[in-house]
């Protein structure tokens, strides 16, 4: 049901994305500075009046802030937040206060340090951000850890999976907008040879043509291969991949048709069941609320059947939850 609701928003060929969190226009650093020193000066904190600042302002206007709130208080807005807050409201407004590409860093490196790895953080990250995102992402990731992605990425992977990420993370993606037809059926009949018509699977034709490829071309490439193999890309990639690489490869695929819907069934599954996955939730929230919210709102939506508003009010609670809500307008 879920796949042909995203057949259904492909279609739709929607290749313009907006946030609901968008530029404030009367803006003024000093004066919201001036507003979360209030809220956090003295006994208690007016959580509402951070939520209210925090919602409703850009990331770029949040980085201002800060900056005024040193210049006026000579004091560290993210360690006065940190010490007034708690639990995953505190989380989540850092998150929010940080520049995308340091959550990013901050994220990966959080998933990739002490026993094991989470993939599944390392995925979202490097499947969804464009070619300037992930260089910016590396270069705050050397600035912060005094490591280099790349290097990071090999000693905590291995195979197929690892060379998929070492590709993504060189974010050299094509950013041709041209649809190239010829092309297209080349490379889905390369992709046909390379797995369904051979026995084993020829890993390397499809790491380049899922990360050099750009997105619109690749969907020219899914629809060509679809004639070819009688299949979607998806059928095969299950039958020609297992664990880590697979679920990257799907994750790829996803995004490529289209992103939205990746991000929509991210959300549902950190909230299904029992038990609340927060770091995800709050890292997606975070880093798409002014890119392309609007767009998951209704994916998720036409997909689950459920608005995510009321998704996230039955699932989450107090200050988090407002926070979370306040971020979808």
């Amino acid at each position: 049901m879920v796949d042909k609701v995203i057949d259904v928003l492909i279609a739709l060929d929607i290749h313009e994305f907006k946030g609901t969190v968008r530029e404030y226009e009367s803006f003024s650093a000093a004066a919201d500075a001036a507003v979360l020193r209030k809220a956090m000066k003295g006994l208690g904190t007016d959580e509402k009046k951070i939520i209210e600042i925090t919602a409703n302002r850009t990331n770029k206007q949040r980085q201002h802030i800060k900056e005024a709130f040193k210049q006026e208080f000579g004091r560290d807005l993210l360690k006065d937040l940190a010490s007034e807050l708690g639990g995953h409201f505190k989380d989540l407004v850092l998150a929010l206060y940080h520049t995308h590409a340091s959550f990013d860093a901050t994220c990966l490196h959080k998933a990739m340090k002490g026993m094991g790895t989470k993939e599944n953080v390392l995925i979202e990250i490097l499947t969804t951000r464009s070619n300037k995102e992930i260089k910016e992402i590396r270069e705050e990731f050397k600035k912060l850890y005094k490591h280099d992605l790349e290097k990071e990425l090999k000693s905590e992977t291995s195979g197929d999976f690892q060379h998929l990420l070492v590709s993504l993370c060189q974010g050299n993606r094509s950013e041709d907008v041209e649809i190239h037809e010829d092309l297209a059926k080349k490379e889905a009949e390369a992709l046909y040879q390379a797995g369904e018509n051979k026995i084993g699977t020829n890993e390397e034709v499809f790491n380049r043509v899922f990360c050099v490829t750009s997105h619109r071309q690749l969907r020219a490439v899914f629809a060509e291969y679809k004639k070819i193999a009688k299949k979607d890309i998806v059928k095969t990639i299950e039958s020609e991949f297992s664990g880590d690489a697979q679920a990257c490869y799907k994750a790829l695929a996803m995004v490529t048709k289209y992103r939205p819907a990746y991000f929509a069934k991210q959300l549902f599954n950190s909230m299904k069941g029992a038990g609340t996955n927060e770091a995800q939730l709050t890292r997606i929230m975070a880093t798409r609320s002014e890119i392309d919210m609007e767009q998951i709102e209704q994916a998720f939506h036409k997909m689950f059947n459920k608005k995510l508003k009321d998704y996230i009010k039955g699932d989450t609670s107090g200050d988090y939850e407002n926070m979370l809500v306040a971020l979808l307008h």
